[in-house]
């Protein structure tokens, strides 16, 4: 029996809300911040049961982030909350100055991330922030794949010391990770063991990854697939002990193909096992307007996708 099934869909950011109405029973120094999205970030139950450790900022990004490092100061942890977009694009400056460089234990969670975001279009579908915060000295970078695993990351997130940034979705996405399987920042899962093509998938395209692997072994071909739910750091040795058995990687992300996972993937394999890589990522452009599955469908960000890659890839083997 496989152990990664889907066990009915749910939204990403439905689990960190589930995460977080967890950590305000569990830990009394978690308190949240959040710029007008209490529903779209379902801080809900966490507002209802703790009004006293919730913040609600108002459309005032910047001053949210700064809120939140000196919140730190007297022991507090902030997990704040809006859109990826308006999480790091638009405070850029405030999480560089007053959270990395003064290495504040602020948790900085994102919803709406990528192209799922949908109708509301490019200005909102943000594609360069995994880029942006992994660039940053001493931030941990995590992008979960379905609701358990957001809900794992969220809790994960109130024990581990430092700035981090978690990033999620707003659709209705296969829910196929074990509830109980451990969430360890920095440490990749292995989901389909394979031999002739490594796949390394992270956030919504973990699941298009199993769904592609099964089709490869239909006509004859072994994929392993792995779960990078941590962008940084990254887990150098999962990666390496697989190419070293099959010879070639395809990376798949919800994110620009320049400062994404697969230029992390592509670096680790530069300076330790040189090997084929093939992208599927969004080609260095901004997204539009449309449906989740439209957009996916139109960027090259599904299971076919990733079949292409796989086939090409160890053409050049």
């Amino acid at each position: 029996m496989k152990k990664y099934i889907n066990q009915g869909s749910k939204d990403t950011r439905s689990g960190f809300g589930a995460g977080m109405t967890e950590l305000g029973q569990k830990n009394e120094n978690v308190v949240a911040l959040c710029a007008d999205l209490i529903g779209s970030l379902k801080f809900d139950d966490f507002k209802k049961n703790h009004p006293e450790r919730f913040f609600q900022i108002g459309i005032a990004e910047a001053n949210m982030i700064g809120i939140a490092a000196g919140l730190t100061i007297g022991g507090k942890i902030p997990f704040t909350g809006t859109f990826a977009n308006f999480s790091t694009g638009r405070v850029y400056d405030q999480i560089r100055q007053s959270v990395a460089y003064s290495d504040k234990n602020v948790k900085i969670c994102a919803s709406h991330a990528g192209l799922t975001l949908g109708e509301d279009g490019a200005t909102h579908q943000i594609l360069e922030d995994i880029g942006l915060m992994k660039m940053l000295p001493g931030m941990t970078v995590i992008n979960t794949c379905d609701y358990n695993q957001t809900k794992a990351a969220t809790l994960a997130l109130a024990d581990h010391h430092g700035p981090a940034y978690l990033r999620f979705g707003r659709p209705v996405v296969p829910n196929f990770m074990p509830a109980d399987e451990p969430f360890i920042i920095g440490k990749a899962i292995l989901l389909n063991e394979g031999t002739d093509v490594t796949i390394i998938a992270t956030g919504h395209l973990v699941w298009e990854a199993l769904v592609a692997a099964e089709a490869l072994e239909a006509k004859g071909i072994s994929a392993e697939v792995i779960n990078i739910h941590t962008i940084k750091p990254l887990d150098e040795e999962a990666i390496l002990k697989s190419v070293k058995k099959t010879g070639c990687v395809v990376t798949a992300e919800e994110h620009n193909i320049i400062g994404g996972l697969g230029e992390s993937v592509s670096r680790c394999l530069v300076q330790n096992n040189l090997v084929p890589q093939e992208f599927v990522a969004v080609n260095d452009s901004f997204g539009e307007s449309g449906t989740p599955d439209q957009l996916m469908e139109k960027y090259g960000l599904n299971s076919a996708a990733i079949i292409e890659k796989a086939e090409k890839v160890l053409a050049r083997k």
